[in-house]
């Protein structure tokens, strides 16, 4: 009988999963374990990050990009702690993620012991599958599950190890559970797409919301939109679900979406709501028939008031809808929103070639537009800098991730780094505010270790923008928003990588080409002006909010931004 490591079995297992990297540190309650993966470096490769955080993040991200099981690993203790973020990044965007937690040694659980705590309970709120494994024979049936969970349910999986039973020789010939996972085809019944069917027919003013759920459906859902006359609204992880420049695409929604995916939105008699649980209940009307589609079960109706839910792939329900709308549908509506979805892109085209310093956010994304391949993949950051990205960066075939469900900051340079070792020939840019990149920017050092020639944008107002703007808007002074200017391009070659520091409009094209020319890792620091990242719609409580913040810093400092206000007021409208 041929015994072999636990550690050495499991790492088999996740190599016939199709798991070919690791994001982790090593540590002391999961060095047996890092042992068996030493071993195996010519198949499964170990992503060294700076901070665990960064494994989790990349993780999640890796999972969004590809669909494949994303896999992190930590020490028990402070590396635990240190997952959780990016644990629920991947929880609340349904991302298959394992998490390999270490433990102290079994015979030391429950003793309080250095570096203990309550995993269980700690990962209770974020995993669909959450175990920790008392022998070692249990192992292999317990990582079975744990892959298996996390693809089904689309969630976080949490094994947590006690470091000693890696050591355990066992034979491991005969499994109890299979790696198998059958994928069913889902597909609403009849009755329920005759309702939809009677809906979309007697619409008169048909919009619909699509998001990350019809990525994969593109041509379905051109076809779709083109019988039924309607436009099409993003959210904002639907982002590249069809080109930007599409005559049906009206752009995103939202407070970071443009004027006419608001109106048309309000304005519809019929809102289909197509792979996505857009939260933001204001900016969705009332009192209007709505049909959903929807790959979980769960969701329909959850997150706003349904007439029909579809339940299925929407790849799969869509050509069934197309099929059921009627030929000869008025085009009126579409062509309003077609004609003002015109005029909002020529005016952001103004905005985007202004010629004047100091630089700000549109006149960046019109620089990148000119050096991002047309099938590079975008990793963008959380703040002032999603507007500027989803508003005025063209999306044609680019594929976009950010951290939509948990929106949190730090999560462009674990996206970009995943995004490389994903797809180590394709163009990866990642697109930071300086927030949210100071708070990840030691593992810019993990992309130069190991040779990811990502870019890093990042739009340096030394400001927490969106957290100012947010201020304004509920009527409050401005507090402990600005940050300390730091240059990020000598930062990055402190690093070993490459660093461009941006400071006049009159050298960003030749510095920003300069740089993606370049086949190293590279930081582009854009020194930008602080400008309040308006709605594409500003709503009359906004209004009266961001009137009390100017009396109050009128009367507090006895003087109010005018000019910028009215700039930027003249750039976005």
């Amino acid at each position: 009988m041929f015994e072999k490591r636990t550690g050495n079995i499991l790492v088999d297992q996740l190599v016939e999963a199709g798991v070919d990297h690791i994001y982790g540190m090593p540590g002391n309650s999961i060095n047996q374990f890092i042992e068996d993966l030493r071993r195996k470096e010519d198949e499964m490769d170990f992503i060294q990050v700076r901070h665990e955080e960064i494994g989790a993040l990349a993780a999640s991200s890796y999972a969004k990009l590809t669909g494949k099981l994303g896999v992190c690993l930590s020490i028990a203790g402070p590396g635990a702690t240190h997952l959780i973020n990016g644990l629920y990044d991947a929880k609340k965007d349904f991302a298959p993620v394992l998490a390999i937690v270490g433990q102290v040694p079994s015979t030391e659980v429950g003793t309080d012991s250095h570096q203990e705590i309550n995993l269980e309970r700690m990962f209770d709120g974020v995993a669909v599958f959450n175990k920790r494994a008392e022998s070692a024979e249990q192992l292999p049936d317990m990582l079975h599950m744990a892959i298996r969970e996390a693809y089904i349910y689309k969630g976080v999986s949490v094994l947590i190890v006690p470091d000693d039973l890696f050591t355990v020789k066992q034979d491991r010939e005969v499994m109890t559970t299979s790696k198998t996972i059958a994928e069913p085809v889902i597909t609403p019944n009849q009755e329920t797409i005759d309702q939809a069917a009677q809906l979309l027919n007697q619409a008169e003013k048909p919009v619909i919301l699509a998001g990350k759920g019809a990525r994969h459906a593109r041509t379905e859902l051109i076809e779709f939109a083109e019988k039924l006359q309607a436009p099409v609204v993003l959210s904002l992880l639907g982002k590249g679900t069809i080109p930007d420049y599409h005559e049906l695409n009206l752009g995103q929604h939202g407070q970071i979406g443009t004027k006419p995916a608001f109106e048309a939105v309000m304005e519809t008699d019929l809102l289909i709501i197509i792979g996505t649980t857009f939260p933001y209940r204001d900016y969705l009307p009332d009192h209007v028939h709505a049909i959903q589609i929807e790959i979980k079960q769960d969701h329909l109706g959850k997150f706003y008031p349904i007439t029909a839910g579809l339940c299925g792939d929407s790849k799969e329900v869509l050509p069934i809808l197309t099929k059921a709308v009627k030929s000869g549908r008025s085009d009126a509506f579409l062509n309003q929103y077609k004609e003002k979805m015109k005029q909002w892109h020529i005016h952001a085209q103004e905005i985007k070639q202004d010629d004047s310093d100091p630089i700000h956010g549109p006149q960046i994304m019109y620089a990148l537009e000119k050096c991002v391949e047309k099938d590079a993949i975008i990793s963008c950051d959380v703040g002032n800098v999603t507007v500027w990205t989803s508003r005025f960066f063209p999306f044609t075939n680019q594929h976009f991730i950010i951290s939509g469900g948990l929106a949190s900051m730090g999560s462009g340079l674990p996206g970009a780094i995943a995004a490389q070792k994903a797809y180590p020939d394709r163009q990866v840019v990642g697109i930071c505010g300086d927030g949210g990149f100071t708070m990840v920017m030691q593992d810019f050092i993990t992309a130069v270790k190991y040779q990811m020639p990502v870019k890093m944008v990042v739009l340096n107002n030394s400001m927490i923008g969106m957290i100012k703007y947010e201020q304004q808007t509920k009527g409050n002074l401005n507090y402990e928003t600005e940050l300390e200017g730091i240059d990020f391009a000598e930062f990055a070659r402190a690093c070993g990588g490459e660093g461009f520091r941006i400071e006049k409009y009159s050298e960003m094209e030749d510095k920003m080409k300069q740089a993606f020319l370049s086949d190293q890792p590279a930081v582009i620091d854009v020194v930008m002006e602080d400008m309040a990242p308006l709605p594409g719609k500003i709503t009359y409580d906004q209004a009266v909010k961001y009137g009390e913040y100017l009396i109050k810093e009128f009367f507090s400092n006895g003087n109010i931004e005018f000019p910028d206000v009215g700039k930027t007021m003249k750039r976005l409208f």
